[in-house]
């Protein structure tokens, strides 16, 4: 199957300090790519590098067929379209609605009110969250942020997803509704979604496949029964808590 991501060579130093210094990766349509890293490894730069919010210095980057690193902004911004990213700490707007939140992506579209509504409730529906479309982010809990993150991710049907650590800060029973989710709408959407995260459950639930990077290379790559059972004490320490 065609790779609907795919990351060749790429480098990134900010000034001294090499942070990547050569990786590459495939995402294949529908696939979970599952990122494993200490943290300062690269796994940030490498999401910013994917969706052109910096700029590497080597390296190619192909999203839906085409090297962004060849594209003006306007050009960049289609492709963007057609990204979801849900961030760490779901990065709502705190004086909006759930429903409003929701709407914002939509704000540019010619979409008529009925038509934005139907979105709303389905990408709502999508996480279970229907009940809280008239809250404010202030009375959700943790992991009720994380999911509304999600829908506004979702609501405009994205190909690609980039979970950047989905289950950070949740009680274990949320992070594992959480990963459950992105499993679902993997399934539901057939979505290629990379995965930065540190809990191995996360990972095993969701992964198609892992990758682990160190000091700015991929070191270790393969599926989770492979990488758990690794002879090598660096790559098993990853997954001695599960």
């Amino acid at each position: 199957m065609e790779a609907i991501v795919e990351i060749d060579g790429l480098k990134k130093s900010f000034g001294s300090n090499e942070v990547l210094k050569g990786v590459s990766l495939k995402i294949e349509k529908g696939k979970n790519l599952v990122v494993f890293g200490k943290s300062g490894s690269g796994k940030s730069v490498l999401i910013k590098c994917l969706i052109g919010l910096l700029e590497p210095d080597e390296g190619k980057i192909t999203l839906f067929g085409r090297d962004i690193t060849e594209l003006n902004e306007q050009e960049l911004n289609m492709v963007r379209k057609k990204i979801g990213f849900l961030f760490q700490s779901a990065a709502l707007y705190d004086s909006m609605t759930v429903r409003e939140n929701l709407e914002f992506p939509l704000r540019e579209s010619k979409l008529k009110q009925e038509e934005v509504d139907a979105l709303v409730i389905e990408a709502l529906a999508n996480v279970g969250l229907s009940e809280a479309i008239e809250k404010m982010p202030s009375e959700l809990s943790g992991g009720m942020r994380k999911r509304v993150g999600l829908a506004r991710t979702l609501i405009l049907k994205p190909e690609v997803i980039l979970y950047d650590e989905p289950t950070t800060g949740l009680d274990p029973i949320t992070s594992r509704e959480i990963s459950q989710l992105i499993l679902d709408i993997q399934k539901k959407y057939n979505t290629a979604s990379l995965i930065i995260t540190h809990d191995v459950e996360c990972a095993h639930t969701t992964a198609n496949h892992i990758m682990v990077i160190k000091e700015g290379l991929v070191f270790a790559e393969g599926t989770f029964i492979e990488l758990s059972e690794s002879k090598d004490e660096w790559v098993s320490s990853f997954f001695k808590q599960y």
